[in-house]
């Protein structure tokens, strides 16, 4: 980044605005598979794995306890979708805070 002129910068900052997901498409957390026993001395579970796989959305705070959410299996694919369109967010918005951060401290302007 340090190589790039601040035309190049700004230019690249452009690009990576139309990579943004839409926002109404986000979901921040972490998707955790789990099996189940039921406790039925007679279900296959007793000795298997257990019931599953079920997905659950957990979300932490801080200063709290994740929570943790049922995720439908009808919901898990756009779960996923949206979970990745965060990770996305969180990545360009580093990469634009990065150049502005470069621009900066090179004392050029923003725009």
């Amino acid at each position: 980044m340090k190589t790039l002129s601040a035309a190049a910068l700004r230019k690249h900052r452009r690009l990576l605005l139309h990579q943004l997901p839409p926002l109404e498409h986000l979901l921040r957390g972490s998707l955790i598979e789990r099996y189940k026993r039921c406790g039925r001395p007679g279900c296959h579970c007793a000795n298997g794995p257990g019931h599953g796989p079920k997905f659950y959305l957990s979300i932490s705070s801080s200063g709290e306890r994740p929570r943790m959410d049922y995720v439908p299996n009808a919901a898990l694919a756009d779960a996923r979708h949206y979970l990745a369109n965060f990770r996305k967010l969180r990545e360009v918005l580093n990469d634009i805070c990065a150049i502005n951060a470069e621009l900066l401290r090179r004392r050029e302007p923003f725009e």
